[in-house]
């Protein structure tokens, strides 16, 4: 008898659009531009006779405007989440488009099951970066679930949360300079991201029936 090989892990739509977003998040900061600007832009190259990207799913569009919209209270969140020896700001960039995308599916968009948003964002770091980021990402997600209902209920407030963060997310001064930091980002090379072609929208229950469908 031959032996069984295993198969590829496929993922739904829901995945592929959440991993375009990262994207459009680490581009946006690498460019200092506006991530739905990008959008607006992909729109109309994809509209083109010989389109040289693929048009942007919907649920991609809604995760960009979220986090757009919400920046400001959702950094803080993070911000209170991630080791006391370091910052948001000074996170690889698609860790923090990573930690961006999750952390809005589970404090903003209650229809994604909160352990849904920890799964695909660890899966997308496994591929994006490294194990250590990987675990890292995790357990900062694992400690915002842990309050999810109080921070969804902050998140009404925002006026209130901004008031109550430190002076500056991104003021380092309170950090040594030469502090190690709590993941290895070294496997990561920026030119290695690349956009996903999304297929038709599904839900996430389909993406997880199509997953478990594959490893068994």
């Amino acid at each position: 008898m031959s032996e069984r090989q295993p198969r590829e892990k496929r993922h739904g739509s829901r995945y592929k659009a959440r991993m375009r977003a990262v994207d459009i998040l680490f581009e946006a900061e690498s460019r200092d531009v506006d991530p739905v600007a990008i959008i607006q832009d992909r729109h109309q190259l994809s509209k083109d006779t010989d389109p040289i990207v693929a048009p942007v799913a919907q649920y991609t569009e809604e995760i960009i405007n979220g986090v757009a919209v919400e920046l400001d209270t959702l950094d803080v969140f993070l911000e209170e989440h991630i080791a006391e020896t370091w910052t948001l700001s000074r996170l690889p960039s698609v860790d923090r488009a990573i930690l961006r995308v999750a952390g809005w599916e589970m404090i903003y968009n209650a229809d994604v099951p909160v352990a849904t948003a920890i799964v695909e964002a660890v899966e997308i770091a496994s591929q994006y970066s490294g194990d250590k980021s990987s675990a890292y990402i995790n357990a900062t997600l694992d400690a915002m679930a842990s309050k999810v209902d109080s921070l969804r209920s902050r998140a009404e407030n925002p006026a209130e949360v901004l008031a109550g963060a430190d002076a500056s997310l991104d003021s380092d001064s309170a950090f040594d300079d030469d502090a190690v930091a709590p993941w290895d980002d070294s496997a990561f090379d920026a030119d290695e991201i690349v956009e996903v072609v999304e297929g038709p929208e599904s839900s996430d229950e389909s993406s997880a029936s199509e997953e478990t469908e594959a490893e068994n």
